[in-house]
């Protein structure tokens, strides 16, 4: 039976929870997640929970912070002048918007407060500082 090595194509379900049982996210109703294995295209947890299973085989994998998405870092919560915001944008709490960098990168944010002058940022994955538990089931190889 074929088992999955690293740089191989593969199409997985997975139901992604949090420890105390709670969904983020599921293949569910969707087309399988497609990506080439050991490549680093999905956090290293799942990444590496892929490798060795064949063609039907399921299993449930806990995920630590570590191979997660990181810890929380601090320095990645930013206080954003709310005058610089456009004029016709009322921004609230749980907002989530895409900044740009000096490079040209974008990347998401949430604000997490709003006060008259400035709005609080914070551009953490919503998932740092978690571990994960994820049911994967591999759908295919190649």
């Amino acid at each position: 039976m074929q088992q999955v090595k690293k740089g191989d194509k593969v199409n997985v379900h997975y139901h992604g929870k949090l420890t105390d049982g709670s969904t983020f996210d599921s293949s569910e109703g969707r087309e399988p997640l497609q990506f080439t294995a050991g490549s680093g295209q999905v956090i290293k947890g799942f990444d590496d929970a892929v490798i060795m299973m064949t063609i039907g085989e399921k299993k449930t994998v806990n995920i630590p912070v570590a191979d997660a998405y990181g810890e929380r870092n601090d320095d990645m919560v930013m206080e954003y002048p709310i005058s610089e915001f456009p004029a016709d944008m009322k921004p609230e709490v749980g907002m989530e918007l895409q900044m740009g960098d000096n490079s040209g990168n974008v990347f998401p944010v949430v604000i997490t407060a709003v006060n008259d002058e400035t709005v609080m940022l914070d551009a953490n994955h919503p998932l740092a500082g978690q571990d994960l538990v994820f049911d994967i089931e591999l759908v295919s190889i190649g």
